[in-house]
Order: C-alpha cells, then structure tokens, then sequence
C-alpha cells in the first residue's frame, strides 16, 4: 500500500514538473542580423519582427552591400537602418547598428574587412557549440563570411540562417541575395557552420501577400503600419503590377521574414546533403557527410498573427513619432 502511495506521489509530481517545464517561457534566443535594407520592402518586416518580439534578443545589426544602392551600398543601407529604427519605430536606445563592407568578396577564401565582421567574431564569443549564436542573413552574406573567415573558429560559435537561392535544383542556385556575393557562399558552404536555408521557391508560396491583403492587415495599425503601407504601396505600383492596367491580382514577397520564422520554430525543415557553390553560381556536390537544414513550409497563420500581435503591443505601449507620407 505504502509502495502503491509512493508510485503515485512520484508519478504526480513528474507531472507537475512536465507541466511546469512546458509552461516556463523560453529564454530568449540571441540573435544578429545582416540586412541589406533599403534595396526591397520586406527586410523592414524582419527588423521590425525582431525589435518588438521578446522571443528575440537582438546583439546588433549589420548593414549588407547590394549593388542596386547607391554607393557605397553598406554605408547607405546603415543610414536606412538607422532611419528605421530611430525615427519609424522611435527607439532612442536599441542594439548596435554596424556598417558592412560595401563591396563583395573577391575569392572564396579572402575576407572583406569591416566593422560589421569584426563585431561579429567579438559577439560570439561568448557562445559555444552547445549554445550558439545566431545569425539571420538577409543580403549579401559577405561579412558573416568574412567573419568566418577571419576567424574560422566562428563556425564552432554561431549558426547561420539565411533566405537565398531560388530552389534546391543545380540550377537553382542563383538569386539576388546569393548573386550579390556567390563567394561569401562558397566560403559558407566550405565551412562546417551549421546553415539553414529558406529559397526564394518556399518564399514565394508561403509569403506571398497581395494588394488587398496588405492593405487589410495594416490598416490601423498607428504610424508604422502607415509607414509599412506606403512602402508596400510604392513598391508594388513601381515594380508588381503592370502599368497602365487595374490588374492588382498580383502578389509581392515578404521574402526575409522567413529567416525570423524559423527562429520562432514555425517553419517544417529537411536536413539533407550540403552542396558546393561552382563560380558560375551551380549546385554541386558537396563535402562527404555534409548537411544543410531546409525550410519547406512556412506556418504564415500564427507568422502573422505572432507579428501583428506584436506590433499592435508595440504601437499601444511606445510614444511613436507620426509617420509623414511620402
């Protein structure tokens, strides 16, 4: 009886234990980010994603290189950066922004000097390969990288999560983030960093947001939902819908905020065989045993839902600068 009254006491408060753990909130997940913003309209998504939700812990910011942005590009996307969260969001304090090189790598093996890499190597140095930091990479991925190879032992620190690449196919290597630097990923590839990967393929199919839809989700949603709307409004008048015609059924991308789902655990991934990247921007094969983790879903229900969740808190609980239209 006494041994049957044990069984059960023990057996209860395993219970209460499971429970307890399960509802304990999760510390949150360090992170740094390397944007190319100003050069689209989603990278602001992710920005704004990572400096309103407590499940992030945002290290700092880097600017990235593109050759769409008026040179030098990193320089101009840090005065962007910095525009967007001083003034949009109104954060008189927030992580560090650092400047990026403004031009890419040369061969797969010679890094590109700049601040932004060496903050990066001196940030992870507290972590470990049981406690990694991370990183999303949404531009050119040359100064984490560099970083890299500045300090090899980085890939033992940090795991990389990038949206690039159209889709898994030899062919499909090529996109504009992998374009804007195929060294940087050759470099990548070549390490042993833990990588994973959304393509522009998933993105397409899970992010894709129409005229109407946009529209609808920010509508009153105080002076950054007016700020995200324009720039929604702006570019899909410039570069989405055709010209001279009322056809508003196409949809534009939230392409980078795919990176920031993972991170909140609401994609599905495959690990599968890590390839090599050919200087003409190929597929092939790859390291013995090497592997990469690949989104192929994306839960874009509870994404937005998560999002918008925030930013209303955000809007409710910060004295926001009014946003002048352009």
């Amino acid at each position: 009886m006494r041994l049957a009254a044990l069984a059960l006491i023990f057996a209860a408060s395993a219970a209460f234990l499971s429970l307890e753990a399960q509802q304990a909130p999760k510390a949150p997940v360090p992170v740094i980010l390397s944007t190319d913003t100003g050069n689209e309209v989603d990278d602001q998504w992710v920005i704004l994603y990572l400096l309103t939700d407590p499940a992030f812990d945002v290290r700092g910011i880097l600017s990235a290189q593109a050759p769409t942005l008026p040179d030098p590009s990193a320089h101009w996307t840090l005065g962007v950066l910095r525009d967007q969260v001083e003034n949009h969001m109104g954060l008189t304090v927030h992580p560090p922004l650092l400047e990026g090189a403004s031009t890419p790598m040369t061969d797969a093996s010679t890094p590109q000097p700049s601040a932004a890499a060496r903050f990066l190597v001196e940030q992870s140095k507290g972590f470990s390969s049981t406690n990694r930091l991370t990183v999303l990479t949404i531009g050119a991925a040359t100064d984490t990288a560099s970083a890299l190879l500045l300090d090899p032992t980085l890939a033992d620190r940090i795991r990389i999560v990038a949206m690039g690449f159209t889709n898994l196919k030899p062919e499909g290597a090529k996109e504009f983030n992998v374009e804007n630097d195929p060294h940087a990923w050759q470099a990548i590839l070549k390490s042993h960093v833990p990588v994973a990967i959304g393509t522009g393929e998933v993105c397409r199919h899970d992010l894709s947001m129409g005229y109407a839809q946009a529209q609808q989700m920010l509508a009153n949603r105080g002076p950054i939902g007016a700020w995200l709307w324009d720039e929604y409004r702006m570019w899909y008048f410039s570069h989405v819908k055709p010209l001279r015609s009322t056809d508003y059924t196409h949809n534009h991308v939230i392409w980078d905020i795919i990176t920031a789902a993972y991170v909140r655990g609401l994609v599905t991934t495959e690990t599968v065989p890590r390839p090599s990247l050919t200087d003409s921007v190929r597929f092939a094969q790859g390291q013995n045993g090497a592997t990469w983790e690949t989104i192929s879903h994306v839960d874009t229900t509870t994404l937005w839902k998560d999002f918008f969740a925030d930013l209303d808190h955000f809007t409710a609980t910060h004295n926001l600068p009014p946003y002048q239209p352009r």
